[in-house]
């Protein structure tokens, strides 16, 4: 019994560093590949005109209006990740829609939800890009 209390301990870090290991290689190897550049976005957004997501009002309206935008959003399984991940920024019921997707079909789909829950086109500002 003392033999396997002392042995277990050996045994499971010999297994974490296996595994810690195995991620050193998996991240090495990601690092080899092209970085995506998002330079230029970021540029955009430290415009002081832009508007960006610390600027989202937390009052209860905004705050329910951004909930439902990305429920809808998220519920569409067809949309890829870029389109869950977008930014949705809601100011006095106003609503900015910001960020990648990959095909204008999806660029339609989330600024069609967006209006939908907003209640129009006019309480939307469409700042969706396609990646190309």
């Amino acid at each position: 019994m003392r033999i396997q209390r002392r042995l277990l301990p050996i045994a499971f870090c010999t297994v974490s560093m296996a595994l810690t290991g195995a991620v050193s290689v998996a991240l090495a190897a990601q690092d080899s590949t092209a970085q995506p550049d998002n330079s230029k976005v970021n540029k955009r957004d430290r415009n002081a005109d832009q508007p960006t997501a610390d600027q989202q009002k937390s009052d209860r309206s905004d705050r329910q209006l951004t909930r439902n935008i990305r429920k809808s959003i998220m519920a569409d399984k067809s949309l890829s990740t870029y389109a869950h991940n977008i930014k949705i920024i809601s100011q006095n019921g106003n609503v900015t829609i910001k960020g990648p997707v990959k095909s204008e079909e999806e660029k339609s789909a989330v600024i069609a939800k967006a209006v939908e829950v907003a209640g129009g086109a006019d309480k939307v500002t469409d700042q969706v890009t396609v990646k190309h």
